[in-house]
Order: structure tokens, then sequence, then C-alpha cells
């Protein structure tokens, strides 16, 4: 249920503004994929009228694009070899063994971390949690941007993917917001123009924990697809649709109309 109502809250905004609605598939780390997770979500959006514009986007797919943007990351002087395990790191995430003034061989088993220079970065706006600070846990000293397996990190490829020029905003959970500090912070290194960003507030059960599959939250039914939307819609707080709207067309079409983002709310109970 919590990914649906942020997919809902996205979908409601491009449609009430007026623009198109892509779907991107974060497909970059294939150890942790579930067989069949991908058919799932197309098929639960699709059960609850939440109909993409254009292809569907893989990240998978942009690969050489994160490489040009680890080697312009390179030449920037700001990249270096990092051999540190979860063990060494600080509790910010950070190198905690200085990799930065040592030269590791690149034969030797590492990840790729980027310094931070916090002076390239500013205080931003979210669109629905309004002003953000910059603070030493949201902005560490480095982070990675290329795993010690030789995957991409998420970081990276979702810096680049979200600069693309067709893209203009990002809507997602609040538990990303960290993550988009570094983003904007790799858009201000690589050259990039940010897309404004809103995040939505945390839909949580009744422990506490937001409603996602890590925490063992049920899968939706899609049988109930209009009582699902309601049901988002409540915890949206948006205006009720009327009860003669008994199917997600019918929801949707009035949900879009009504639309009033949901301002400075962290979480949803």
């Amino acid at each position: 249920m919590g990914s649906l109502y942020t997919a809902l809250a996205s979908f409601l905004d491009a449609r009430h503004r007026l623009g198109t609605w892509q779907l991107r598939i974060d497909d970059i780390d294939p150890p942790r994929a579930v067989a069949g997770s991908v058919e799932r979500i197309l098929t639960g959006l699709k059960a609850h009228g939440l109909l993409w514009d254009d292809e569907v986007i893989y990240q998978s797919q942009s690969t050489d694009a994160f490489e040009h943007a680890l080697t312009q990351l390179g030449q920037s002087g700001r990249l270096f070899r990092c051999r540190c395990t979860r063990a060494d790191l600080k509790t910010t995430g950070s190198c905690g063994q200085a990799c930065v003034n040592q030269q590791h061989a690149d034969d030797v088993p590492h990840s790729l971390r980027v310094s931070v220079d916090r002076s390239l970065l500013t205080d931003s706006e979210d669109r629905f949690l309004g002003p953000q600070g910059i603070t030493a846990e949201a902005l560490p000293q480095d982070f990675i941007v290329r795993r010690r397996d030789g995957l991409f990190a998420y970081q990276l490829a979702a810096a680049v993917d979200d600069a693309q020029p067709n893209f203009t905003h990002i809507v997602r959970g609040r538990d990303l917001l960290d993550s988009t500090h570094r983003q904007r912070y790799l858009h201000s290194v690589l050259g990039l123009t940010s897309p404004q960003y809103a995040h939505v507030g945390l839909l949580c059960g009744a422990d506490g924990n937001k409603l996602s599959k890590q925490n063992g939250a049920p899968e939706v039914i899609l049988g109930q697809a209009a009582d699902n939307l309601r049901q988002c819609l409540i915890q949206l707080r948006q205006t009720p649709p009327p009860a003669s709207a008994r199917n997600p067309d019918a929801i949707l079409e009035h949900a879009i109309s009504n639309w009033a983002p949901p301002l400075h709310r962290t979480q949803y109970p």
C-alpha cells in the first residue's frame, strides 16, 4: 500500500499540472532483484488506472551515461578509491580510513567515492516539505558512486537519470530526502540541472514502520482497486470522491481535478 500511495501522489501531481507521467524502473542492482517483481509493479499500476506516458524507462539502459559521469567526476579530482568495509565506516557512512589521502591500486577490492565540497550546494525548497537545510548527516564528507562489486551506486544513477532534460519534477517518498542532497551535489559537480523535488510523507502501519515489502507489508489486493485508491486518498488528505465514483477511472478523474499537494507532512499514521 505504501508504494501504491506514493505512486498515486506522483500520478495526481503530474496529471493535475497537465504534465506527462513517466515510469522508471531502477533495475541497477541485479543481485537484489526478485523474479517477477517488475511485472507485478506494472500489473498493479494498470489495475489501479495509473497509466504512464511513453515507454517504461529502465535504468539499466543508461550505463553509458553513468560511466561518462564517473569519468567526469574523476577529471574533477573528487573521485577516490576506498577500501573500507562496513565496519570501517564512520557513523555518517563516510570513509573511515582516510582513503582519499592514499593511492590504492586499482587491482585491489575497492569502491569509488566522491569527496563533498559543501560550498557547491545550497539549501533547497522541497515542493511538499518546504525548505531543506544541509546537515552533516544529510551530506557527509563523501559517499559511494560505484560499489565494490562494480555496480553503479543508486546515488549516481538516480542523479544522472533525474537530470535528463525531459524530467522537470520528481515525486517520491520522504525516506529518500537525504539522498536528494547527494544527488543535487552530483548535479552541481557534473554541470547538470536539478529537477524540482517533492517528497511525500511515509505511509506507516500501527507499529510506526513504513508499509513496504521490506517491512513485510502485504501486497495490495488488485481486485479491490477502487477501495485501495480511496484509502490512499484518505491518507493523502484529499477530497473524498463521491459515492457514484465506483471504479478507478472515475475515482482518478475526481482526484486529478481536486488534487491538493500534501504539504509539510512527514508521516501518515
